[in-house]
């Protein structure tokens, strides 16, 4: 990532920092993403919440709809990653 990359991550992210609410969470991810992302990432934290209460991979597939190598990341991230386990405890 060359800096002017790295820049706008750092803006993403400190523009997510000031979302403080709700509605301004869903007005900002309105805006930023369309119906489609938007639908994923909900689908992505949905299954991450699953696979956190013991589910299995397949019941989380069933459920989801998400294919077995983004849920196969999905978990990756949640025993390794400080992502995941930090905002959805």
């Amino acid at each position: 990532m060359n800096d002017s990359e790295h820049h706008e991550m750092n803006e993403l992210y400190e523009a997510i920092c000031r979302v403080d609410n709700i509605e301004d969470a869903k007005n900002f991810l309105d805006d930023l993403l369309s119906t489609q992302e938007l639908e994923s990432l909900s689908a992505r934290v949905r299954a991450a919440k699953m696979l956190m209460n013991g589910m299995t991979y397949i019941e989380v597939t069933r459920e989801t709809n998400i294919s077995s190598a983004t849920l196969a990341r999905i978990n990756k991230c949640i025993k390794n990653g400080k992502g995941y386990n930090k905002i959805l405890k």
